[in-house]
């Protein structure tokens, strides 16, 4: 077989592989994206609800006169 045509085979050979690896790669940071946007909303959520705890607890403590 010609010299180069192997060499171009071996090439197309090395990009197919890195696209499937890359492929994976993207699929697998998707998910950690999503996992990571899930995350966010639910600590979001637990700082909202601990939020309004202290608002009501302040509003508990009488006012003092300086």
């Amino acid at each position: 077989m010609d010299p180069e045509l192997s060499a171009l085979e071996e090439k197309l050979a090395q990009v197919v592989g890195r696209l499937k690896a890359l492929r994976e790669e993207n699929r697998d940071l998707r998910q950690q994206v999503a996992a990571r946007a899930d995350e966010n909303s639910r600590l979001a959520e637990k700082l909202a609800q601990a939020r309004s705890r202290i608002e009501a607890l302040l509003k508990q403590i009488p006012e003092t006169e300086s």
